[in-house]
């Protein structure tokens, strides 16, 4: 994959995590910024940071719980570490962020 390529699909889905975070029923100000950057805001006021990282070709969050890497694996954005799948990550550590379940479309 490109820089090019790796930086089209990345914006795409930080887009799509914006779209789904505010389209859930808890209350998490975003703001996607250039550079691809998406800052969440909760309510007590912690954050979660998504961003593009394209060096490696990864996007990386940055979680209360810690930090993750997710790479794309046959057409979609899988955790170095255990495989977990971007958005399936992103509901759990969402919800613990929020105290309350969250489900992203």
């Amino acid at each position: 994959m490109t820089e090019s390529e790796f930086s089209d699909i990345a914006d795409e889905t930080l887009e799509r995590i914006e779209r789904s975070v505010e389209a859930c029923e808890v209350e998490i100000d975003t703001e996607l910024r250039d550079g691809g950057v998406l800052e969440l805001e909760f309510e007590n006021g912690s954050k979660i940071i998504i961003n593009r990282h394209a060096v490696a070709r990864e996007i990386w969050v940055a979680a209360k719980s810690g930090g993750y890497h997710f790479r794309r694996v046959e057409g979609a954005w899988r955790n170095t570490r255990d495989g977990e799948e971007l958005f399936a990550a992103l509901e759990r550590y969402i919800g613990q962020q929020a105290g309350v379940p969250v489900r992203l479309a």
